[in-house]
């Protein structure tokens, strides 16, 4: 299975181009494509002239291969510098940059209404021209690039959480997995159920710490209650049940796309059990290189009850 993670990492750093270029369609998403550049770690620029990717690029050090990797806009607004990008990609090539540029685009009356709704004025428009004609002499100036584009995508119907998974899959260093934030918390039912969590497990039939008196005053956290929890044959039983579980239904949310995933731990007052299992959990997705937070709802009840 570790073979398996290093495998699947390595490819993912092989398809992880040096530099991004985000282009299309003004009105199409170009900006929220960059942000989420930016929240993978890219360096951005936004409305780059084409002929300065070379020299940024070498400025922050991709050439070298220490640097971080690189994502810029570029539009029509760069007017006759635009014509040079083929020539710069060409370039960067040649210094063994590996590049891919990203197309965006939607449909004329998506675009029409973008820009009603935001009452702004499309960048390439003439004095008195309409939006309409504006979009088609952007097309027109286009149809090169996007030829060119390593990837199209029409953002005429999609929403931006959909824009965001889709740019992580194929751009981010970190694997499908790595990139779903998982959530593992524990609660106690008798402080009520949780608002939100995909899947809930019920560890009330487990050995409960709260009658040993040594042990009642203690966490899930404190390394007795944990023994006494993690350690008992039936807990062992569950856990191989209950992780068998986890690796059956893991990989169906990643392929599915979910970005977050929360997994509630309960037990009767969210002190003993359900803490033990809720750290038990995280610690076995984490191993199998999912993102994962832990936390404890009810757990600052149990500290306050001691004091």
């Amino acid at each position: 299975m570790a073979d398996d993670r290093a495998m699947q990492v390595a490819e993912v750093e092989d398809r992880v181009p040096d530099i991004v270029i985000i282009t299309g369609l003004s009105g199409s998403g170009r900006t929220q494509a960059m942000h989420v550049f930016e929240d993978m770690g890219y360096f951005c620029i936004d409305n780059l002239p084409p002929r300065l990717i070379f020299q940024l690029a070498e400025m922050v050090g991709i050439n070298s291969g220490v640097g971080r990797h690189l994502c810029v806009t570029c539009d029509l607004r760069s007017q006759g510098l635009f014509d040079e990008l083929l020539d710069v990609i060409a370039q960067l090539e040649e210094h063994e940059m590996s590049v891919k540029i990203v197309f965006l685009e939607a449909t004329d009356d998506v675009l029409i209404r973008r820009y009603s709704e935001n009452r702004r004025r499309h960048p390439l428009a003439k004095a008195g021209e309409r939006t309409a004609d504006a979009i088609a002499r952007e097309r027109r100036g286009l149809r090169n690039i996007r030829d060119r584009a390593d990837m199209i995508i029409d953002t005429s119907h999609m929403r931006t959480n959909t824009l965001r998974n889709r740019l992580q899959r194929e751009f981010s260093e970190l694997t499908d997995q790595q990139l779903m934030d998982v959530r593992v918390f524990s609660f106690g039912f008798k402080h009520g159920m949780p608002d939100e969590a995909d899947i809930l497990i019920d560890v009330r039939f487990l050995p409960n710490p709260f009658y040993d008196p040594e042990l009642r005053p203690l966490t899930g956290e404190d390394a007795p209650v944990r023994d006494f929890v993690i350690g008992h044959p039936k807990t062992q039983e569950f856990l191989k049940a209950w992780r068998a579980l986890l690796d059956a239904v893991m990989p169906g949310y990643v392929a599915e796309g979910k970005s977050q995933l929360s997994v509630a731990v309960g037990c009767t007052g969210g002190q003993h059990r359900s803490v033990a299992i809720a750290n038990e959990t995280a610690s076995y997705l984490s191993q199998r290189g999912y993102h994962v937070s832990i936390s404890h709802r009810d757990l600052p009840r149990a500290n306050q009850a001691a004091r």
